[in-house]
């Protein structure tokens, strides 16, 4: 099964490549040679994905499976160390997954049905780079949940940022370039620090070699180079998650990419930087880890509550579930910071099911704004359950299982993370984390209002047929209107959810219900690794 593995990795990257060739110069055929071709490689991917899921060896779950060890600098003695475990192989399935789901969006699945790969885009069209853009950003994501070699990991790590730089700078909306250039910043601001942290462990320990890292448990690094290398590393990976304060990239770079941009930032990206604690300064550094979690749980619960505040005074629906995913991703960090196998259980699935649940968002936010041509709440008149059922029901569930409704995925990774806080590992304060605990609580209570808030607002009530002037400009019907003035568009025989569309949302809602109604699913994969990484016997 070792070739799978690195098919998944040469799959995407020969079909980035082949985009390259002259013979994509031929307008007469390219959009649908076009979509072909994004389908098939996206979906070869995702099949080679699979396989790897079914034929993984869940009664060991904890052991490195499918490792491909093999020369990349032999007089650097740097090795293209790759392979998976129960961490690595729901992310693994996620980023082909959401990839393809992408693929399936741009191919087909807008509000018209089929045809143009792309509408017509302020940065202009330019569908063959928008497919090698997003191929090369699938290798990127996947290397970087494959790798078992420190600074294999922090290439891959780095890959990704130029392609989606250019995803949300060309392929944006009208900020795109501010919001690209602090993107792109912030993010290799974080390598930086993320880079000297890896450097410093390898320069203590002689190795790069994760699996011997984890094994050593930090042997070879005192108490003082540990907490060192756990701040370094911490705040590079921080940077991506968005951790508060560093977050401040993440609301625009969302609410000026493109859908496929935000689902991908949202679903893989955020992920990599929770999955760095998880595989790397958790287990490498254990010293460190335990002097520094109570810091980080401070900064987790901030988050938590400052992205709930944040929430209830956006207008913009992509903003809106921008700077949810900043309190979502602060349980995911909570989790990890109470260093007990509950909490980190529920840090890992949490994971998984924000990737699932905001990606479904984004993509439905995608699907309003083609329709609307807005996402500024208060302009999209509200009643879209009776204008629009379908697609006001997608929304009312991805809502929902946001939220932490019972039954649903995002309720379990939330409720382990503050279980976790109750009694967290010894050594730490528990008083303290008793009160990250009581912060968690508040922010799902706070969680819960503003989605209702937002539902209320937009699928409730009856339905309108007047927006602001700034939506006519976006739909080309705004004339010389000032701002502010609301006039008719006409939106009541706007189309409803496709029948494409809804086959792109169909498998992110049933695994929300799988993973809410079964969450042992998941946590079996996880459960033996976490005990390992923590050290347990």
């Amino acid at each position: 099964m070792n070739w799978v593995l690195i098919a998944l990795l040469g799959v995407p990257l020969a079909g980035a490549a082949t985009l390259l060739a002259p013979f994509w110069q031929d307008a007469a055929s390219r959009g649908r040679r076009l979509r072909v071709h994004a389908l098939a490689v996206s979906g070869v991917t995702f099949a080679l994905a699979v396989v790897l899921a079914a034929g993984f060896d869940y009664g060991d779950a904890a052991r490195v499976q499918f490792s491909t060890d093999l020369a990349w600098v032999p007089g650097l003695d740097l090795r293209l160390h790759l392979g998976m475990d129960g961490i690595s192989l729901p992310l693994v399935v996620l980023t082909a997954l959401l990839t393809f789901l992408c693929a399936v969006y741009l191919c087909w699945g807008r509000a018209d049905g089929p045809g143009q790969l792309l509408r017509p885009k302020p940065g202009g069209n330019r569908p063959r780079a928008l497919v090698f853009t997003l191929l090369v950003l699938e290798v990127g994501m996947i290397g970087t949940f494959l790798a078992l070699d420190l600074l294999l990991f922090f290439v891959f790590f780095e890959i990704v940022l130029i392609p989606m730089y250019f995803v949300i700078a060309v392929w944006g909306g009208r900020g795109r370039r501010a919001a690209a250039a602090k993107f792109i910043l912030y993010t290799l601001l974080g390598s930086v620090v993320l880079l000297l942290g890896l450097l410093l462990i390898w320069a203590q320990t002689g190795t790069l070699d994760m699996t011997d890292l984890a094994r050593a448990r930090g042997s070879g690094m005192s108490p003082s180079v540990q907490i060192l290398a756990f701040v370094a590393v911490g705040i590079g990976l921080a940077v991506k998650t968005p951790m508060w304060p560093l977050h401040t990239w993440l609301p625009a770079a969302h609410t000026e990419a493109p859908t496929v941009g935000s689902v991908l930032l949202a679903g893989v990206l955020l992920k990599m930087g929770t999955y760095g604690f998880a595989r790397i300064a958790i287990p490498i550094l254990p010293g460190g880890a335990s002097a520094v979690a109570p810091w980080l749980g401070a900064f987790a619960v901030i988050g938590i509550v400052y992205g709930s505040l944040a929430c209830l005074a956006q207008r913009d629906l992509k903003r809106m579930i921008a700077y949810s995913s900043i309190g979502h991703m602060g349980f995911v960090l909570l989790g990890f910071a109470t260093l007990t196998p509950v909490g980190v259980n529920g840090a890992l699935f949490g994971n998984v099911a924000h990737g699932l649940i905001t990606a479904l968002l984004f993509f439905v936010a995608g699907a309003i704004k083609d329709r609307y041509g807005t996402t500024d709440m208060p302009s999209l008149g509200g009643g879209m359950l009776s204008r629009l059922p379908h697609l006001g029901s997608v929304l009312t569930f991805a809502c929902v299982a946001s939220l932490g409704l019972p039954g649903l995925a995002g309720f379990w990774g939330e409720m382990l993370a503050l279980l976790g806080a109750f009694d967290p590992a010894a050594g730490l304060s528990r008083p303290l984390y008793l009160l990250f605990m009581a912060a968690g609580g508040l922010g799902t209570v706070l969680t819960a209002a503003y989605f209702l808030l937002m539902l209320s607002r937009v699928t409730h009530g009856r339905p309108t047929d007047t927006v602001h002037a700034p939506v006519l400009a976006a739909v080309g019907g705004g004339g010389g209107r000032r701002p502010g003035i609301a006039v008719s568009t006409g939106t009541a025989g706007m189309r409803d959810a496709t029948r494409y569309e809804l086959a792109t949302w169909a498998p992110l809602i049933v695994l929300i219900l799988l993973f809410g109604l079964w969450p042992k699913t998941l946590l079996l994969v996880t459960e033996p690794v976490v005990q390992s990484l923590l050290g347990a016997p």
